[in-house]
């Protein structure tokens, strides 16, 4: 599989030829989308701060209990403290202040920290995973509907097969985004739609192909063989396209979703993962938790119910939109 993860390097980024408007429109809608949590995460640290006028340990005990509130997970809470913590000496800080400061600097490092754009090259095939109910289907529809509005020709293949009227469900989107699906009968092999999707992909020199699969996860064996067979057909019958395999997370479950991928990470070679419904949450902290225990970049991040309510993930952005009033 081809894979953008490439945290491990150094990169001169280009600079982002994102227009300043659409820039700023950007960065309102995660704003937005983040109130529920940046009201949360600022509540709690803020009561933290205002109980406190100087830098002692019973400070940092409070933080940690505020941080792991708001989702960011054990693991993280202790990294982003203890780089506050060796700030502050280095610094000589002496103030809650100082320290708030440098908790909001922490938190934008670790989200920054190696993080290349997301930049497939076409034409694409993306696998989409992820256990029914988090949005996986919707997700599909709106991707479909982000790549047509950048001017992409697409397909569609419809290889979640099992869940009673998934196809039916991926069929109402598709026609929301003017975008051809590719389906079978229910229950037929997902295997099989796939192959006829890839070979109707390049047949017509489609740049995207979006794969819609079965998230099944009582069985790891099966998802992991069936997987296995899907990136095999796309490899044998499209062997020049670029590859990505996207998992669909929900926000509103916090540290589960967490659980949730490094359980999908077993059995596929993950790439990228779509948030969603980051709009409808108070732990929202845990994409600095994501960012850290899984190095797995974010890609995109849904903000509403619509079919325009997707967008690509800013590391930077959503650092800022956490604690910018």
């Amino acid at each position: 599989m081809t894979s953008h993860d490439l945290s491990t390097e150094q990169h001169d980024f280009p600079a982002d030829p994102t227009p300043p408007e659409q820039k700023a429109g950007l960065f309102s809608r995660i704003k937005q989308s983040l109130t529920k949590t940046r009201e949360n995460l600022a509540s709690g640290i803020n009561q933290v701060f205002a109980a406190f006028h100087s830098v002692d340990e019973e400070l940092f005990e409070e933080l940690e209990e505020a941080l792991i509130l708001a989702d960011m997970g054990m693991e993280t809470t202790l990294e982003i403290l203890a780089g506050v913590r060796e700030q502050v000496k280095l610094q000589r800080i002496s103030t809650p202040d100082g320290v708030r400061a440098l908790l909001v600097e922490e938190i934008a490092r670790i989200m920054t920290t190696d993080v290349a754009p997301f930049e497939p090259t076409f034409p694409a095939v993306f696998l989409i995973i992820g256990v029914n109910g988090v949005g996986k289907t919707t997700s599909v529809g709106k991707l479909s509907k982000w790549y047509k509005s950048e001017g992409k020709t697409l397909l569609v293949a419809a290889a979640d097969t099992f869940r009673a009227a998934a196809i039916d469900q991926l069929a109402v989107w598709c026609d929301r985004a003017d975008v051809p699906l590719i389906r079978q009968g229910e229950n037929s092999d997902p295997a099989a739609v796939v192959f006829d999707a890839t070979s109707a992909a390049k047949a017509r020199n489609t740049d995207l192909l979006l794969c819609d699969t079965a998230g099944r996860l009582h069985n790891k064996k099966n998802l992991m063989d069936e997987l296995k067979k899907i990136h095999r057909i796309v490899n044998d019958k499209h062997p020049t396209a670029h590859k990505e395999v996207l998992l669909v997370l929900d926000a509103t479950t916090g540290q589960n979703a967490i659980q949730q991928a490094k359980l999908f990470r077993e059995v596929a070679d993950i790439t990228g993962i779509i948030l969603t419904k980051l709009d409808g949450t108070t732990k929202g902290g845990m994409v600095v938790a994501i960012k850290k225990e899984l190095d797995i970049p974010v890609r995109f991040i849904t903000t509403g119910e619509g079919i325009d309510d997707i967008q690509p993930f800013e590391a930077g952005d959503f650092a800022r939109a956490l604690f910018e009033a």
